[in-house]
C-alpha cells in the first residue's frame, strides 16, 4: 500500500511519516523545501517527481500550512488515480473539504481529519482523532483509515465538516486567543515572568507554562487557526463582551454582581467536581516527582535530560521548586527540573549495565545436597548491584554425601564496589547452607 505525504518533512508530517511506516505501509515523502536528508532520516524516499508520485499513491496526505491547503489539494487531486484516497490533516475541515469535493475526480475517495495533538506525543495511545467523512465519496477507504487509528489505540470522534469548525472555533480558537492574549499583555505591562515564579501558586504555574508553550510553538500555525476559521471572530466577540463587562462589574466594586456571574458560570460549566479532581491530579503530579527529589537528597539518582536525551548519575546535593543539584564525583551539575526526568530504579540499573564497564567474579561453593544450583543462581540474581549471573562449572561426586561443587561466574555493576559484592554474595550462599571453595 503507497501512501504519498505531502509536506512530510514538516514536523506533523514526519510524525505520520513514522506512523505509517511503523504500520506496513510503503511511504513517500515531499515538501517544498526540498529536504531529502530529512526523508533519509526517516528510512523513506523523498518523491523525485510528485506529479508521479502523485498517479501511483493509493493515499495522499496533505499536511501543509493552513492558508495553502487549498491550493494544494486543487494541483493534487487531479492527478489522483481511480480507488485511491485524498486526506488532510489540517484544524479546519469546510475549506479542505469543499475543495476536495470539487477538485477530486469523482472515482477518487476523500477523508478530512483532525489530530487533536501535536508531534511531540509518543504514540496514538489515548489521543483523539476527528474524521469528516463527506457522505457517498468514502466508502472504500473510511472503515481502513478508521480501523488503522483506532488499533493504535487513538479515539475517533466523527463529525461534520460544520460542526468541527464551530466547536473548534472555542477549542482551539478561544483557547489559543485567549493564551496569546496573556502573553501579550505580559508583555505590555512589562511583567517579569521569572520573577513571577519567586511566588508561584501550583495554578499559576500550569497556566503560565500553557501560555509558554503556545508562544514557543510556529506564529503562522496560530495565526492562521485564528484568521482562516470563520466561526472565530464570533468567539471573540463573546470573549471581550465578557472582559469588558466583568471588568465594569470589578470597578464599580459589585461584589454581588460578580457572585452572580460566576454562579451562573459555574452551573453552566457543567460539573465543576470532576474538573477539580481532574486539575488536582495535574497539579500533584507535578509536585510528586518534586517531593520524590527532595526526599532523595543524599541519595543516587538518574536524570535524564529530556532534550538532549543525556543520563547524569549522582548523588542529590540540592532541589529548589525550579532546579536540582547533582554531584557526579568530579563535579556539580545543575538541571532545571522542567528538562530532566527522573529515572526509576530499574531505569538507573538498565542504564549502568549498557554504559559501565562492569566488574566479573567467579565464586565456587558445595551447595546442600539436592540443592537446585539454578535456584541458588536466581538468589544471587536478587543483590542489586548484580546484572548477571552464569552457571559456569558443576561437579558432583555420586560417591560423595555432600551436594555438588558449582562455580557462578557473577557480573558486578561497574560503579559498585567488587569486593564488597562479592563478600555480601558469600555470606549470603553460607547463610543458605553452602560451603565456600579455595
Amino acid at each position: 500500500m503507497k501512501v504519498l505525504i505531502i509536506g512530510g518533512t514538516g514536523e506533523m508530517g514526519q510524525w505520520f511519516t513514522r506512523f505509517f511506516k511503523n504500520n506496513g505501509y510503503d511511504v513517500m515523502v515531499w515538501g517544498s523545501g526540498g529536504k531529502v536528508e530529512i526523508a533519509q532520516k526517516m528510512g523513506v524516499n523523498f518523491a523525485p517527481d510528485i506529479d508521479m508520485a502523485i498517479s501511483e499513491s493509493d493515499i495522499v496526505i496533505v499536511t501543509v500550512p493552513i492558508d495553502i491547503t487549498g491550493q494544494v489539494i486543487r494541483e493534487t487531486a487531479p492527478k489522483m488515480k481511480s480507488g485511491s484516497l485524498l486526506m488532510d490533516l489540517t484544524s479546519l475541515k469546510v475549506k479542505p473539504t469543499e475543495v476536495m469535493k470539487e477538485y477530486a475526480p469523482a472515482d477518487v475517495e476523500i477523508l478530512g481529519t483532525h489530530p487533536m495533538f501535536g508531534p511531540s506525543i509518543p504514540s496514538l495511545h489515548g489521543q483523539i482523532f476527528i474524521l469528516t467523512p463527506i457522505e457517498g465519496r468514502c466508502q472504500k477507504w473510511f472503515p481502513v483509515i478508521r480501523a488503522l487509528l483506532e488499533d493504535n489505540g487513538a479515539h475517533i470522534e466523527i463529525i461534520s465538516a460544520q460542526e468541527h469548525d464551530r466547536f473548534v472555533s472555542v477549542v482551539q480558537g478561544l483557547t489559543h486567543f485567549a493564551y496569546i492574549t496573556i502573553g501579550t499583555t505580559f508583555n505590555r505591562l512589562d511583567f517579569s515572568v521569572a520573577q513571577s515564579r519567586r511566588f508561584m501558586s501550583p495554578v499559576y504555574d500550569i497556566m503560565v507554562d500553557f501560555v509558554g508553550r503556545i508562544l514557543g510553538q510556529n506564529p503562522y500555525l496560530y495565526a492562521f487557526i485564528q484568521m482562516e476559521n470563520p466561526e472565530v471572530l464570533k468567539v471573540h466577540e463573546a470573549f471581550m463582551q465578557e472582559c469588558r463587562e466583568m471588568s465594569a462589574i470589578v470597578r464599580e466594586n459589585d461584589v454581588e454582581s460578580f457572585i452572580s456571574r460566576m454562579k451562573d458560570a459555574s452551573a453552566h460549566f457543567g460539573d465543576t467536581a470532576a474538573a477539580l479532581r481532574r486539575s488536582d491530579k495535574l497539579i500533584n503530579s507535578k509536585i510528586a516527582e518534586l517531593d520524590e527529589l527532595v526526599n532523595s537528597i543524599g541519595m543516587e539518582k538518574g536524570l535524564r535530560h529530556i532534550y538532549s536525551d543525556v543520563v547524569h548519575v549522582g548523588i542529590v546535593k540540592k532541589v529548589t521548586p525550579r532546579s536540582v543539584v547533582l554531584s557526579t564525583g568530579s563535579k556539580l551539575v545543575s538541571m532545571k527540573l522542567e528538562n530532566i526526568r527522573l529515572l526509576s530504579p530499574e531505569e538507573l540499573r538498565k542504564w549502568k549495565t549498557e554504559n559501565l564497564r562492569g566488574h566479573s567474579r567467579d565464586i565456587s561453593v558445595i551447595i546442600p545436597k539436592n540443592a537446585d544450583p539454578e535456584v541458588i543462581r536466581s538468589i544471587i540474581s536478587n543483590n542489586m548491584n548484580v546484572i548477571s549471573v552464569r552457571l559456569i562449572d558443576i561437579y558432583t561426586c555420586a560417591k560423595s554425601d555432600t551436594g555438588s561443587s558449582v562455580t557462578y561466574r557473577v557480573g558486578i555493576i561497574g560503579d559498585a564496589n567488587a569486593t564488597v559484592v562479592n563478600n555480601e554474595i558469600a555470606a549470603l550462599l553460607t547463610g543458605i547452607g553452602c560451603k565456600l571453595r579455595g
